[in-house]
């Protein structure tokens, strides 16, 4: 989105002589809730706008002028999605699908093009971009760290064709060697493993606790128990242990690009 909204936050704030911290405590806020806020990664709710208003004496501009966030994704991911943009650490388990903020525009034109019932060429252009918009925390060289753990099926499964995967497992294999990613193959011959059920991401914060999304078909929850999300670090930390080491990952990728006829 565009970030006219954030900067005019950061001079109205920094007009009332207050830093992100102060004007947090009098708008009953979170210091990182304000530069996510004025960075642009986030839209504040109508009662955030509101509490942002009576902080800076702005009367209702902020809450008039509240960007609309165009984004396309399913109903049950936005809540995720969000928490995604302002994550520390993430952790994600995939089973058949390169998880979404490591997918090249290609690879998730070919997953976004199986969707059930199917989308029109426009809507699967928004849900493309949208996709990419999530890959770009990663722009960021150190924030957040993210573990990738993966199913050997997400990378003997061909999505779109033999080159299509080839440039997807590079660009795994590029993020993985600059030390910006880190990649953890499952092998098969692991057998069954804690996490067969389904998508696992976990997310940890600055300021608030850790939480968990998983996901099947056609449904998607977060799950902010702090029982169920220890269980469900547990069960992630086992099934890591049995993986691939990062170097024997990039290894299997690299070896599966060549089977597919494509190298970088």
């Amino acid at each position: 989105m565009s970030n006219n909204y954030g900067d005019w936050l950061k001079e109205q704030r920094e007009v009332a002589g207050l830093t992100q911290q102060q004007l947090a405590e009098v708008a009953v806020m979170t210091r990182t809730h304000i530069a996510h806020i004025e960075a642009g990664r986030r839209v504040p709710s109508k009662e955030d706008a509101r509490r942002l208003d009576k902080a800076l004496n702005t009367g209702n501009v902020l809450s008039r002028f509240l960007p609309q966030q165009d984004v396309a994704v399913a109903d049950y991911f936005e809540a995720a999605r969000q928490l995604e943009q302002q994550a520390v650490m993430i952790r994600e388990f995939a089973l058949s699908f390169v998880p979404g903020i490591l997918q090249t525009e290609r690879y998730a034109r070919a997953v976004l093009s199986t969707s059930f019932p199917p989308v029109s060429e426009e809507e699967c252009d928004r849900l493309v971009v949208t996709r990419l918009e999530r890959s770009k925390i990663l722009d960021d060289p150190v924030t957040p760290v993210v573990w990738a753990l993966l199913d050997e099926a997400v990378l003997r499964r061909v999505v779109g064709g033999r080159e299509v995967m080839a440039e997807q497992i590079m660009h795994m294999v590029r993020l993985a060697e600059s030390g910006r990613v880190r990649v953890h193959v499952m092998p098969y011959g692991v057998g069954a493993y804690q996490l067969l059920q389904g998508l696992l991401t976990l997310m940890s914060f600055e300021d608030q606790p850790p939480l968990a999304y998983s996901e099947g078909v056609q449904v998607g929850k977060v799950h902010d128990s702090p029982a169920v999300v220890t269980r469900l670090h547990g069960a992630y930390d086992l099934a890591l242990s049995d993986a691939l080491s990062l170097k024997e990952s990039v290894a299997m990728m690299k070896a599966i690009v060549k089977d597919c006829g494509s190298c970088d």
